[in-house]
């Protein structure tokens, strides 16, 4: 079907609705709020399924951040109801970090269901995996650049990254509806973009489109009372798009829905993504009902076809101690005791220099800003997280033991007993983390065409 003749079609079809069940596929829903849901009569179910939020150890290590066993319940309700109302189901970010190990967990899932439902349907597979040859090349080209303070990309960044994704825009998830899927599967993607591919396939305007998956990505995370385990339904119109939670204990409101437009943005007018900006400088919010907004007036600004990469590498183990200390005259000295610790730590291990890594995490000061606390104090109890990265897990637990015993024992000006400073929760005392990694790529890849490495394969699954 041209994209003429769905326009052509979109002026018939008055209303495009769209259920977002949950803000992470694996996260779930209540029951009652998805029937809700489904009465509606949604055209489309999407579900975004991954993020960066949980730190680079998934996509570095090739492991899905929600468990399986919670991911399999919420596929077998989506499955089930797409299949009953004939209607596509768009998945993104599979797996958590859309890498070709999580595409193919996933997949399995999504077969093992489609077996115990009795169910058939047309799949489209969309991996987001970037060769590392073919990131080479567009290095040496210069059609890669940093996005946000990060240093210029180099050949070794690429090599000690253990998985390489991009975030795929709506072209890949159309040409998967122009191919008849019923279920899209796909890899690393842009958030909106899951939602927006099927208004857009329709002939719904970009912007509009773009915006409403802005908002139904997190699902009831845009309302009032806010929550990352509930529905959110869209309406879209020619000129406006609505939402409202399934669940009537929430509302949308004009500030929640402003607020989620905001949300994981560096400028409140613009959001880029693939192949241009959302542009929302002249977007207008209205409560049309207690529970549902309106928005209308945000538009799509063309620019040249660029899509974020994402890349992770291993850095070594981590092993960790979790304690607690409310004497006030150990709270007094904290700054010295620690310094004495690392002091201690490096006379320790002085034929390790170089191999380790150890840090203080003080929770009751400055343990969620760090040196960006601009209010730092404490009050008559701290939390003490001590941490070792090194190269092998033996140093890890090595330099972590004594930097545990030394500042457990640390004598201090005015220090009563010495029994010991700390109290730990829990025994063993030390906690094997395992691998460690950190984000190495976070740069704009530019391509000559949406879909130049995504491709789209079809499967038939049969029950």
């Amino acid at each position: 079907m041209s994209h003429n003749l769905r326009k052509e079609l979109m002026i018939y079809m008055k209303q495009l609705t769209l259920l977002s069940p949950t803000a992470i596929l694996g996260y779930g829903f209540p029951d009652s709020s998805f029937e809700r849901g489904l009465s509606f009569g949604p055209d489309v179910i999407a579900v975004d399924a991954g993020s960066t939020d949980p730190g680079p150890y998934y996509l570095g290590a090739g492991k899905p951040f929600v468990a399986q066993g919670a991911v399999k319940r919420d596929l077998t309700y989506l499955l089930r109801a797409a299949r009953t109302m004939r209607i596509p189901l768009v998945i993104g970010s599979a797996g958590g970090s859309g890498a070709r190990p999580h595409l193919e967990w996933c997949c399995d899932i999504i077969i093992e269901v489609a077996k115990e439902e009795g169910i058939s349907f047309r799949m489209a597979v969309i991996p987001a995996d970037v060769p590392q040859p073919y990131l080479r090349e567009a290095l040496w080209d210069e059609r890669i650049k940093p996005l946000g303070p990060v240093p210029e990309l180099t050949e070794a960044d690429i090599s000690d990254s253990t998985y390489l994704v991009a975030q795929m825009g709506i072209e890949p998830f159309i040409k998967a509806l122009d191919g008849g899927a019923d279920v899209i599967l796909a890899g690393r993607s842009y958030d909106p973009a899951v939602f927006a591919a099927f208004p857009v396939w329709k002939g719904f305007k970009e912007g509009l489109a773009l915006h409403l998956g802005k908002i139904l990505e997190c699902a009831a995370i845009a309302a009032l009372p806010g929550s990352g385990s509930d529905c959110m339904v869209g309406f879209l119109e020619e000129d406006r798009f609505m939402v409202e939670p399934a669940n009537r204990e929430r509302r949308a409101t004009v500030a929640s829905v402003a607020a989620h437009t905001l949300y994981e943005k560096s400028n409140p007018y613009l959001l880029p993504g693939p192949g241009g900006d959302l542009d929302l400088y002249q977007t207008e919010f209205t409560q049309v009902a207690e529970h549902r907004v309106a928005v209308k007036g945000s538009s799509f600004r063309p620019k040249p076809y660029t899509v974020k990469v994402e890349g992770a590498k291993k850095v070594g183990y981590r092993v960790i101690t979790i304690a607690g200390a409310r004497d006030p005259r150990f709270i007094e000295h904290l700054d010295e005791i620690i310094a004495g610790v690392e002091e201690r730590t490096v006379g320790n291990f002085q034929w390790e220099k170089g191999k380790y890594k150890l840090m203080f995490h003080i929770y009751g000061r400055n343990g969620v800003m760090g040196d960006q606390e601009p209010h730092p104090s404490m009050g008559n109890e701290v939390g003490i997280v001590i941490e070792a990265l090194a190269e092998t897990e033996e140093l890890a637990e090595a330099v972590l033991g004594f930097a545990r015993s030394t500042m457990l024992h640390f004598g201090f000006p005015g220090r009563l007993a010495t029994a010991g400073n700390l109290a730990f929760p829990y025994s063993p005392s030390d906690f094997k983390v395992g691998e460690a990694y950190i984000f190495s790529i976070h740069h704009l890849l530019s391509l000559e065409r949406p879909d130049e490495i995504f491709p789209v394969t079809f499967e038939e699954v049969r029950s």
